[in-house]
């Protein structure tokens, strides 16, 4: 009774990651994208905006309830985000099995066993005081059958697992498996027994930074729960627990259970509605101000974070050797050749056979892609699958129903090619780089500034402006300036500038002459 009760109703508190939020952005963004008056975050514009008056105590009234609304919120979204851990804390010491399908249907394409394995094996590495301690890999005809293998081949490796000194659990390098599974395997083996789905959770639960990626995380999290559910009241049913009615509700245990499942994920999308909402309200206002923004793709620990980092020199951009270091959309302003200002974001990692429903939790945060204007997608050329993680970001990227003119504009960057020595890329839109080393950094930012100037529609002009009037001014704040020739004797400047076309229109609209 006390085990389910724990699956479903809000247990120990989770720590809080220390781990720096997404960061600002530095230099001119940042006051570009803050949406207040010319005297700073604290100056209202308007009547009553001196800070006297009626109007001004009215504003600060309705910014002190707005102020209680958003501590409620926070107060019940932790009270969401409270869960059981999902892996035992402490040293593990882990023995990886993989199923091996050599033949049928349920045989992966365009891979190899060991480099699955290597892929288990660093997920488990990713996590604290976790270690590999054996490998198995293990043939089977049957994938999806209750147990994973054949009666033999399952005697046969539960002799061998038994026979491992010193290790603490197994990692069924499987999408899934059952709560009953689970617990058959564990009953025969002699250890705990963790699946894919559960070992990427934590990591992802590890990971999140902000309020938003750790909802997404708790989102991700219920269909664990339910399944958990089902099990533990199956199991009180054989005691005749299970279908018991609580006190005068008319529900059964399970129903209540159930019901306060469907609650909390109603609560947890009402949360993610309301930081979507804000997030957006975010891009419109990096829109008005016309930034391009570079969404930077790809497969998990292909070197994204480094990249960035190298193209905008941002200290913020911390990048770390594991798998789904970034969970969490982050901004970071970098300056072209042309010395325009593009915006970065840095994106979740990809993986192959990601469960679905944290593709489905986490597809709001790549809302962000949608909205880009240009997408580069970061492939880690050294890596002996890097075919396939090709194949999986573009399935991923081809699921958010991009327009084809973003995917068709797509720039594809092959980093760590300093590790293939005499590498050479192949195709139209494609560089090699090595974001660690700083090479082929320069065209590539080539690169991005002419697809920038074509998708955005920007264009290079020279305009004459008067030294005397707002005119040069505006063009530094709504455009980039490249070159400025004063002539003192007429009054005037010829500036060049890149501009895009509506901020033109708006040119010629505010200074006619």
């Amino acid at each position: 009774m006390w085990a389910l009760r724990a699956a479903v109703r809000p247990g120990a508190r989770l720590p809080r990651v220390t781990l720096r939020a997404a960061p600002p952005l530095p230099g001119r963004p940042v006051r570009a994208l803050a949406a207040v008056g010319p005297g700073g975050p604290g100056h209202l514009r308007g009547r009553g905006g001196g800070g006297r008056g009626p109007r001004a105590d009215g504003w600060r009234g309705r910014a002190g309830e707005e102020d209680e609304e958003e501590e409620e919120e926070e107060e019940e979204e932790e009270e969401l985000l409270r869960s059981d851990p999902l892996l035992p804390a402490g040293t593990q010491r882990v023995c990886v099995v993989h199923p091996d399908v050599k033949w049928g249907p349920g045989k992966p394409q365009l891979t190899r066993a060991e480099w699955q394995v290597a892929e288990a094996e660093a997920l488990v590495r990713t996590l604290d005081n976790w270690s590999v301690v054996e490998t198995m890999v293990v043939p089977t005809r049957t994938p999806d059958r209750k147990l994973v293998f054949g009666k033999g081949t399952l005697e046969h490796l539960t002799e061998r697992i038994r026979g491992l000194t010193g290790i603490s659990a197994v990692f069924l390098n499987v999408e899934r498996v059952s709560p009953s599974t689970k617990k058959e395997l564990e009953a025969m083996w002699g250890v705990q027994v963790f699946d894919r789905f559960t070992v990427v959770l934590h990591i992802f639960r590890c990971n999140a930074r902000t309020r938003e990626a750790r909802l997404q995380v708790a989102l991700a999290e219920l269909p664990l729960l339910r399944s958990n559910l089902k099990n533990d009241v199956a199991r009180l049913d054989g005691r005749g627990g299970g279908s018991r009615y609580v006190m005068g509700s008319g529900e059964s245990f399970m129903q209540v259970q159930q019901r306060l499942l469907k609650e909390k994920e109603m609560k947890i999308r009402k949360a993610l509605d309301r930081l979507r909402r804000k997030r957006q309200l975010l891009g419109r206002q990096r829109r008005r101000r016309e930034f391009p923004v570079v969404s930077v793709v790809g497969y998990t620990n292909c070197g994204k974070t480094t990249l960035i980092k190298a193209l905008t020199g941002d200290a913020a951009a911390q990048p770390r050797d594991q798998l789904f270091a970034t969970l969490d959309i982050t901004a970071h302003a970098g300056s072209l050749p042309s010395r325009m200002t593009v915006i970065y974001m840095d994106t979740i990692g990809f993986l192959s056979q990601l469960p679905h429903s944290l593709i489905e939790s986490f597809s709001a945060t790549l809302e962000d892609v949608v909205h880009s204007d240009l997408i580069i997608h970061v492939r880690d050329v050294s890596h002996p699958e890097s075919e396939l993680q090709k194949a999986s970001v573009l399935s991923a990227l081809r699921g958010l129903h991009l327009p084809a003119t973003l995917l068709d504009s797509m720039l594809e960057v092959h980093n760590k090619a300093d590790l293939l020595p005499g590498y050479r890329p192949v195709g139209p839109r494609v560089l090699a780089v090595s974001a660690l080393l700083g090479l082929g950094l320069e065209e590539l930012k080539a690169e991005v500034e002419d697809a920038i100037m074509k998708v955005t529609g920007r264009q290079v002009l020279t305009l004459c402006v008067r030294l005397t009037g707002p005119q040069l001014s505006w063009l530094h704040k709504e455009a980039t300036v490249q070159h400025v020739e004063v002539v003192p004797e007429a009054g005037v400047a010829h500036v060049t500038v890149i501009i895009s076309s509506s901020a033109y229109g708006k040119f010629r609209k505010l200074f006619p002459e």
